[in-house]
């Protein structure tokens, strides 16, 4: 099923849950158990990182084919613009389309920081909405796109985003999942802005719990994402190197943004699980108990 069908079909808000690719062994062992906990929550689908600049995508199409030959999950596939030629770009797709996947999420993407040699293709794309019209001018795919509250991190202004999200739904997204922030009003303040510039697709809050502090302020310099002054102060009065504590800040702190999107009516909740369970396990558990999903 499409994810646009889910959104339209589902009484209720949508729950998606996102993996990549385990790097090591280790990792994949952890991944593993993770999703023991995870399958329980029952998500209407799930989604697969593409790997930086198309490196190892491979294995990005294995765990595709895991979580759902395995683990029976719903699966929705990253697919990024950047580094891959057209004919490159095609083969993936073809993938896609012999796993029976039915919704693609496009995006730029980045290229790897840890190649000192890596050169992109010059037939690659440079814009998520060029990506987006080559599939949907080839492939029945439904396509997501990303959205940024905040700004996208080379852009000056969140009306420039604005734009090119407006060509990206042009171009044939028909969703959209927003970047994670850590104060909900960003969030509204974007979709207002959304439906005020005429876009009328679904869009659906990201959301980043805070697993440990070194890895909030990775992602949010990577991401562009205000760690707000509240957040800085609540981790300030922690204990310090309090790891149990801090997850457990990081919890609630999903929980309440969860909790007010919710009964703000969002379409959805979509949780980056860093390939890890208890947080998120927690957080919608509690949301069902509270009667919000």
């Amino acid at each position: 099923m499409k994810v646009t069908d889910h959104i339209s079909k589902k009484n209720g808000p949508v729950i998606s849950l996102e993996f990549s690719r385990p790097t090591s062994e280790k990792a994949g062992i952890n991944l593993d158990k993770a999703l023991v906990k995870l399958e329980e929550l029952n998500p209407d689908y799930v989604s697969v990182t593409f790997g930086a600049g198309g490196s190892n995508h491979e294995g990005s199409i294995q765990l595709l084919e895991k979580l759902k030959d395995r683990h029976n999950f719903k699966t929705v596939a990253y697919i990024a613009a950047v580094g891959l030629s057209k004919e490159q770009l095609t083969k993936v797709l073809n993938q896609f389309k012999e796993l029976n996947i039915k919704t693609v999420f496009a995006v730029r993407g980045d290229a790897p920081t840890w190649d000192e040699n890596y050169t992109p293709h010059p037939e690659a794309f440079n814009y998520a909405s060029d990506l987006i019209e080559f599939i949907n001018e080839r492939y029945n795919f439904c396509i997501g796109a990303a959205g940024y509250p905040e700004n996208h991190i080379e852009s000056n202004h969140v009306d420039n985003d604005i734009e090119v999200l407006k060509q990206k739904i042009k171009n044939g997204a028909e969703y959209i999942v927003a970047q994670y922030f850590y104060d909900n009003q960003y969030f509204f303040d974007f979709v207002a802005k959304c439906r005020n510039a005429g876009i009328i697709v679904p869009i659906i809050p990201g959301i980043m719990p805070i697993y440990t502090e070194k890895l909030m302020n990775n992602l949010a310099k990577v991401c562009g994402t205000t760690i707000t002054k509240k957040v800085k102060n609540d981790l300030a009065a922690l204990p310090q190197d309090d790891k149990k504590a801090i997850a457990k800040y990081g919890t609630n702190l999903a929980l309440e943004q969860c909790r007010d999107l919710l009964k703000k009516g969002v379409d959805g909740l979509h949780f980056y699980t860093m390939n890890r369970a208890n947080t998120v396990v927690s957080v919608i558990n509690k949301l069902k108990e509270e009667g919000l999903l």
